[in-house]
């Protein structure tokens, strides 16, 4: 049944125990992120069976259906509706906001539990963290006040808006946060989370700071790049995911349309390049699942443009001859695997 993704799970499994052993190696621990594969349970199956450090995702539905004795984190903020799903579902999450924290602590205390915090720091990025030094120290300081609520360590976010890149300057600052923090309040803070998979390139040159002691991986898992500059790691795949789509047309055509252009589907004004006539296939996938524009193709094709549920391949320049009930093979980027992994119409498959 297409379209389908097609998960090699021994790939997957590879990437994992390649970068934990990695991290390991230098003292640090993983946070190894679901968010992608939205928790599929046979991609968390291999993180519980290699024993990652810890399970983290965005999403708390996404940690609820996840039932293991592995540390569960929560990566985005909290939102205070959800403060019950929290401390119920996950054992510590992200903050910057000391009026969530508040909260937690609170829902905390009504089920008897302690909850578990990292708090952010933005270090110039401009996504989630605190800014401001002396505002860090008076969200620690609060935050000790809270009987429900550990402090388990510090951590920054980089290039996921920004673009900023980890450097060792830039993350030695967030040492000197702990360094700071632990002095003046006479505490120990158990991680000092350097980031996600764009720190990857100070790992692999041993350049991160030395008190950095943990990672949040997810693209490089699943993809086997690091994400500062898109490089690929060595020893590692590629394609742990990929997409095969069925051929519902194959016609020649004119590249351009016949007619008085005005707004497509998606209240926009396209635009054409005239090749005259060219050899266009109908793909069984659309913009609801997937960006056209975030799929590789295998083949020498060139996709030119979508609708919700039809994408355009120009065949001209194919070096296979495809025909109607053929399928056609990508590979895909984070972007794509996390649109196509959500869509309920696109068939999980595995290898």
């Amino acid at each position: 049944m297409f379209p389908r993704v097609i998960i090699n799970l021994e790939k997957y499994r590879h990437n994992l125990r390649f970068l934990l052993d990695i991290c390991h190696d230098k003292s640090i621990s993983m946070m190894a992120v679901s968010k992608v594969f939205c928790a599929d349970h046979n991609l968390v199956n291999i993180m519980i069976e290699e024993k990652v450090d810890f399970i983290a995702d965005s999403r708390i539905q996404n940690l609820a259906i996840i039932n293991c004795d592995i540390p569960k984190v929560l990566l985005r903020l909290p939102m205070i509706g959800e403060v019950s799903k929290v401390v119920k579902y996950s054992d510590i999450s992200l903050n910057s906001e000391l009026s969530t924290v508040t909260a937690l602590n609170e829902e905390a205390s009504k089920v008897g539990k302690v909850h578990g915090i990292i708090i952010m720091i933005d270090l110039g990025d401009l996504r989630e963290g605190i800014f401001d030094e002396n505002e860090v120290y008076d969200f620690v300081k609060n935050t000790l006040t809270l009987s429900n609520i550990s402090i388990r360590g510090i951590g920054v976010n980089l290039t996921c808006y920004g673009g900023v890149i980890p450097t060792n300057s830039l993350l030695n600052k967030l040492v000197e946060y702990k360094n700071n923090i632990e002095s003046k309040f006479d505490i120990e803070l158990d991680i000092i989370s350097g980031g996600n998979s764009s720190t990857i390139d100070l790992l692999m040159n041993e350049a991160i700071p030395l008190g950095i002691n943990n990672l949040r991986l997810g693209e490089s898992l699943v993809l086997g790049r690091e994400t500062a500059y898109g490089d690929y790691i060595d020893k590692t795949y590629d394609d742990v995911f990929t997409l095969e789509v069925d051929i519902i047309e194959v016609k020649e055509k004119p590249s351009v349309p016949i007619g008085q252009i005005g707004m497509n589907a998606f209240g926009k004004v396209p635009q054409f390049i005239d090749n005259g006539n060219i050899l266009r296939a109908i793909l069984a996938i659309g913009k609801q699942d997937v960006d056209h524009l975030e799929l590789i193709p295998f083949d020498t094709i060139k996709l030119i443009g979508s609708s919700s549920d039809h994408i355009i391949a120009d065949l001209s320049n194919a070096s296979s001859i495809y025909e109607v009930g053929d399928t056609m093979l990508f590979k895909l980027t984070y972007s794509s695997i996390l649109s196509l992994m959500t869509s309920k119409y696109v068939v999980k498959t595995y290898e």
